[in-house]
């Protein structure tokens, strides 16, 4: 039975987000995990007895600090509403620049998921669960978007994230973020000055 350690477990996910930014995929290995986080032959082993369940737990770490994210965003919006717009802006231009790496990462994993039918199970279910809180955080505000509209936003927002976190460093301006946004919430059909969720995804 793996060891219950919560810290060293989140730590070695932490550690494997850095090395998929740094180095893709092929560089997260036990070894190289341990390494990075100065602990000693086998740690990274007992925690995770495969390396994709090391991957595993990296995308599952992302889901959770998005959600924690998301979740301070829409507390925020529902105590001083701000419109959609806005919030989307925030949101990728964040992800964008300031969180870079996770969102590298998570793109990593999402292509080499089609070749692991594991990780692909995994990030379908954490795929789900987005769904769910993002209705969620849309109830939360007041918000009564449509179940294909929401679905389409989060599809549209994921194209858009992809766009700007593999431009060159730099390149991401808040003017192309905005008209980014503009063209999502319209081809959603959702009005702009509406409050909105925040979201990273």
């Amino acid at each position: 039975m793996p060891p219950t350690n919560p810290a060293r477990r989140q730590a070695l996910a932490d550690t494997a987000i850095e090395l998929l930014a740094s180095s893709g995929v092929h560089g997260v290995t036990h070894r190289a995990v341990e390494k990075e986080a100065g602990l000693p032959p086998g740690t990274a082993s007992n925690y995770f007895r495969s390396r994709e369940a090391l991957l595993v737990a990296a995308a599952e770490r992302i889901i959770e600090l998005h959600h924690a994210d998301t979740d301070r965003a829409t507390d925020r919006a529902a105590e001083q509403p701000v419109p959609l717009g806005d919030l989307l802006t925030e949101s990728l231009l964040t992800a964008a620049t300031t969180l870079r790496d996770r969102y590298l990462a998570i793109f990593e994993l999402q292509m080499e998921a089609t070749r692991r039918p594991a990780l692909a199970s995994a990030l379908a279910s954490l795929q789900d669960t987005m769904v769910r809180i993002t209705a969620g955080h849309h109830g939360k505000l007041g918000l009564t978007t449509p179940h294909p509209a929401l679905r389409a936003l989060i599809t549209f927002y994921a194209g858009a994230l992809f766009t700007l976190v593999t431009s060159p460093p730099g390149s991401v301006s808040r003017d192309v973020v905005q008209d980014m946004v503009r063209v999502i919430v319209r081809g959603c059909g959702v009005h702009e000055e509406d409050p909105g969720p925040g979201e990273h995804r």
